[in-house]
């Protein structure tokens, strides 16, 4: 079954691909990495100093370092890469027409400018890449917003390297969003909820009295935030940070978020509608390498073993307020239904024969009258 990150979403503009100029620090770190590159045996960094790179500040700086990193950091041998398909080999499967149609919808995500022959060439790499995943791994359901993280790696690692990285993450990071349901991944949604309790419980029982869910961090989780971001530069930033980090890393982020807008979301009106409007669309000035030093943290902080206890928790509490809300519906209904019967045995008790009999002459009586005084106004020009 699918999930529609399109449901979710508020329209976005273009992906901004400005370039900013190289600040001193991220020369710095470019300058030690390609150093690292250089020293190391056919340009690879140990695995361990690779992943501290990433996730420190400025990640990996920029595409031309990622370009060779990224598929170090997913495990990828780009020696051994497997040669790809044409578009006509994979047309016959189930899954094309819908790919197709997300792929065609995805034309933000491009760079601007580039020229047309171009972009539909980048298109139908993309829509090749994606059914290369699914064919080769028949129990992984494709969703909408797959293609949203399909299409970050094609553009910094081109196309034969993208479909090695995906293959591993669609297998690892986003096996639980390809299964049949959605119903894995919202349960892992819920794990934002008691880090958000145990670091600011004010705006965790604001958020659980707004009833407004996990429905507005789903598309965060199923791309890795490039669906919601509207900078490239966050996005591939982002994308340094998951590779290096364990699978559920983006709870954190997006706990990390939410507390670091706790004072804008307490201003809001406590209602479903006010607050899923207002976390769903992120500000563009998010300070994220503060916020992935937050992550780090709370990661470090809180086990996952904790955090589903907790879980379990919540569900049971939710569960039994269910219970509670759905047995005074129906004492509600009971109520309504009795008085509604009482009503009616009442009405039933006075409507006797001679009642009926009574009422139809009043009834006669007040229509011949009506019809009298009616004539009588018509021949006097009232109308």
């Amino acid at each position: 079954m699918m999930s529609d990150v399109d449901e979710t979403k508020v329209e976005l503009p273009p992906l901004s691909f400005e370039k900013c100029p190289e600040s001193d620090e991220e020369r710095t770190k470019r300058l030690a990495i390609e150093e690292l590159i250089a020293k190391s045996p056919e340009n690879r960094i140990p695995l361990a100093a690779l992943r501290e790179l990433a996730l420190s500040n400025y990640g990996l700086v920029n595409d031309d370092l990622r370009r060779i990193l990224w598929p170090q950091l997913a495990g990828v041998d780009v020696k051994d890469l497997e040669r790809a398909p044409t578009l006509d080999e994979l047309q016959s499967h189930p899954e094309y027409h819908q790919v197709v149609l997300d792929v065609n919808r995805s034309l933000k995500r491009f760079p601007p400018g580039i020229p047309y022959e171009q972009r539909i060439a980048l298109q139908d790499q993309l829509t090749v890449l994606i059914l290369r995943v699914i064919k080769k791994y028949p129990n992984l359901r494709y969703y909408q917003g797959y293609h949203d993280v399909a299409v970050t790696f094609l553009l910094v690692a081109g196309e034969e390297v993208a479909f090695a990285i995906m293959e591993h993450l669609s297998t690892t990071h986003f096996s639980e969003c390809m299964q049949e349901t959605m119903e894995a991944t919202q349960r892992r949604l819920m794990f934002i909820w008691p880090v958000v309790l145990f670091e600011q419980p004010e705006l965790f029982h604001f958020l659980q009295r707004s009833t407004v869910g996990t429905l507005f961090a789903l598309p965060w989780y199923l791309t890795w935030f490039g669906h919601s971001l509207n900078s490239y530069k966050a996005v591939v930033r982002l994308y340094d940070y998951f590779l290096a980090s364990p699978m559920y890393t983006p709870i954190f982020v997006t706990a990390a978020i939410l507390l670091h807008r706790a004072n804008v979301i307490l201003q809001e009106d406590c209602d479903m509608a006010s607050v899923h409007c207002l976390l769903s669309k992120l500000p563009d000035d998010l300070p994220f390498e503060d916020l992935l030093i937050t992550s780090s943290k709370l990661y470090d902080k809180y086990s996952l073993t904790v955090i589903e206890k907790k879980v379990e928790e919540l569900i049971k509490i939710e569960q039994e307020q269910r219970k509670l809300e759905e047995a005074r519906i129906n004492l509600r209904r009971s109520v309504s239904s009795k008085s509604n019967y009482n009503v009616s045995k009442w009405f039933l008790k006075i409507l006797t024969p001679k009642s009926v009999m009574m009422t139809t002459a009043v009834s006669i009586v007040v229509g011949i009258c009506a019809y009298y005084y009616k004539n009588q106004y018509l021949a006097a020009g009232i109308s």
